[in-house]
């Protein structure tokens, strides 16, 4: 077991870490805020095209808006887009479509269709843009962690796909050896999710930290009894509203080991 010192100070012992990635790891959100915006806009021209009024139109923007976090030039961080995974996100698009007068099976198809449509243009988008920076002071903490043999994880609102990029495009792949996404049953924040990524890395739940961005992390890792909830702030422009961490944290330079 290895001591955990925030600031120098002790504050539990562990054996593993598990990390959120979107505002923990990695800043994402100029991608959130393009994904955000992309689907607002193409949502909002297939309601024009079908005859909306102006007042409809309004009130889908803003309702959307309001929906992901978006702000004007920014990510609501404790808004769906940065936390919520996307189907969570999906769900919620269609409910809005239904508020405005769609049924179901046609606001969830239309949901799907803007979702894809997004999803589309923002991997083009990816492709001529160079990769979101780690946050500062990740590589040193991942560093000693790895020379210290701390076994490390990653649980996400991401795809599969989306964590492996995340790895490959960050030359992480040595460092993390575990995830647990959005595709895996159950998926966060249901405190079975942290259990279960916690077996398959041959750990107790007790004998690992969770470091994330949102509450809903934070919530999930006590009730699942992990040793210590620590909430990361200065992965996003506006920091997240933070109630549920046993410890905060600001820099990553603000933890250590012993």
């Amino acid at each position: 077991m290895h001591k955990l010192l925030l600031k120098g100070n002790t504050i539990c012992r562990i054996n593993g870490i598990l990390f959120d990635k979107d505002g923990t790891l990695i800043n994402s959100e100029n991608r959130l805020l393009s994904l955000a915006r992309s689907r607002r806009n193409l949502a909002k021209r297939l309601f024009q095209r079908e005859g909306y009024t102006s007042l409809e139109i309004t009130n889908l923007v803003n309702m959307l808006s309001k929906a992901y976090g978006l702000k004007k030039n920014s990510i609501d961080p404790n808004g769906s887009i940065a936390i919520a995974s996307r189907n969570d996100n999906l769900i919620s698009t269609a409910t809005i479509f239904c508020l405005i007068g769609k049924n179901w099976p046609e606001a969830l198809q239309i949901a799907n269709q803007v979702f894809d449509h997004a999803s589309q243009k923002s991997f083009n988008i990816d492709c001529n843009n160079p990769r979101e920076e780690l946050l500062p002071g990740v590589v040193d903490l991942l560093k000693e962690s790895n020379n210290r043999k701390l076994k490390l994880g990653i649980i996400s609102n991401d795809s599969r796909n989306g964590i492996d990029n995340f790895l490959v495009n960050n030359k992480l792949k040595d460092q993390f050896s575990y995830y647990w996404s959005s595709e895996d049953n159950p998926p966060k924040p249901n405190p079975i999710a942290i259990k279960k990524l916690c077996k398959i890395m041959n750990l107790r739940v007790s004998e690992c930290a969770l470091i994330g961005d949102s509450d809903t992390d934070l919530k999930m890792a006590k009730a699942a009894g992990v040793a210590v909830a620590i909430g990361y702030t200065a992965g996003w422009r506006k920091a997240p509203l933070l109630y549920e961490h046993h410890h905060l944290i600001s820099n990553w330079n603000e933890l250590s080991f012993q």
